[in-house]
């Protein structure tokens, strides 16, 4: 299991991004959270697999049909926090 935060900038607030990534994480088996920003751009915090992981970033570079995603952020960690879920936070 690893850790992966990640930035995503573009039109990504308003598009349904975020229940795009919390649908993406479950096809995934990925636990974690999702959650706009004030400078417009999307946080995720994502644990899981590596290999899910991957498939999982893929998924967000894409991200949904009315969104634009013009630049993302990752960082990852070897320690992860134990999330047992996926959630959209507010």
């Amino acid at each position: 299991m690893k850790k992966i935060e990640i930035i995503v900038k573009g039109r990504v607030q308003g598009v349904g991004f975020r229940y795009f990534v919390k649908n993406k994480a479950r096809e995934n088996n990925i636990s974690g959270w999702v959650r706009n920003t004030r400078d417009g751009s999307v946080e995720i915090c994502a644990e899981g697999e590596i290999t899910n992981l991957d498939t999982f970033i893929d998924w967000i570079k894409q991200g949904p049909p009315l969104s634009r995603v013009d630049n993302v952020t990752i960082h990852r960690f070897d320690k992860p926090e134990g999330f047992t879920n996926f959630e959209i936070r507010f």
